[in-house]
């Protein structure tokens, strides 16, 4: 059985940069997580990852939907007038970086922190159960 706070640390790592930058696997049968960084040129993943369907692969934030789809579940629940400015802020480069001082000088930046980390550990746990990965009860 894997450990949720294994995937969530492993999804973490895959999602710090480009998509194929980073990768993680999980083991069904051990719950053990594996690590390659392909910039960093490190790895401990196992030589038949590729071949063995037991190891999965952990997704990118990309593959969950958990991009700018999250920021428009967000926008329409907490602040739906204000949804043509957020789409002002991601028209252009570093909108991530404006869209986060907006929220902080609405004072709701705490409450997108908590959206997101409560969406994407829901979305990891479905995702998860979808690919037969028993996990650990914590």
């Amino acid at each position: 059985m894997a450990k949720f706070s294994d995937i969530v640390m492993a999804y973490e790592f895959v999602s710090t940069g480009d998509p194929y930058d980073h990768a993680a696997y999980v083991s069904r049968a051990t719950g053990e997580t594996f690590w390659r960084s392909e910039s960093a040129g490190e790895s401990d993943v196992p030589d038949d990852v590729d071949e063995n369907p037991d190891y999965v692969e952990i997704p990118h934030t990309y593959d969950l939907d958990l991009g700018k789809d999250l920021v428009w579940r967000f926008v329409d629940r907490e602040i739906p007038a204000l949804g043509n400015k957020v789409r002002d802020i991601f028209s252009r480069r570093g909108a991530w970086g404006r869209y986060k001082s907006f929220l902080d000088n609405l004072g709701i930046l705490d409450a997108w922190y908590k959206f997101q980390d409560s969406e994407t550990n829901k979305a990891l746990r479905e995702w998860c159960e979808a690919k037969g990965i028993p996990l650990e009860q914590e």
